[in-house]
């Protein structure tokens, strides 16, 4: 990263090595600082830990899946307002509203546009 400051700090939960360095790599490129965990456990750790400003929420995760994390995190006063995108390859009829009904702020599917991505990261985070 340059000697330019982060936009912001976001937490990338992503279980697939390819996919994780592929969107850390993008997402560090347009000036964000990028924590990763790879599975659910360890994202609840890493929020308490790092204080991310906004958590990129792959939902098929090992351990603990993305809506129980997303879930766990909403019950906690601390973490209840922190922005959290859904990430999915479920595209089906019906799974942005069940990832906004989980508690997720937003939803995106796989493959990732960056640009819309960033938009809805940009919007989030005002």
């Amino acid at each position: 990263m340059s000697t330019q400051e982060a936009k912001a700090h976001i937490l990338l939960v992503e279980d697939s090595d390819d996919n994780r360095n592929m969107l850390s790599r993008r997402l560090i490129r347009n000036n964000y600082k990028i924590t990763c965990a790879v599975n659910g456990e360890e994202a609840l750790a890493m929020v308490q830990s790092e204080s991310p400003d906004l958590i990129l929420m792959d939902m098929s995760l090992p351990k603990l899946d993305g809506w129980e994390v997303t879930r766990l995190l909403r019950e906690n006063p601390e973490f209840a307002g922190l922005p959290i995108i859904a990430l999915t390859a479920h595209a089906m009829s019906g799974d942005r509203e069940r990832t906004l009904q989980a508690g997720c702020s937003d939803y995106d599917s796989k493959p990732i546009d960056l640009p819309r991505l960033l938009s809805k990261i940009e919007a989030l985070l005002g």
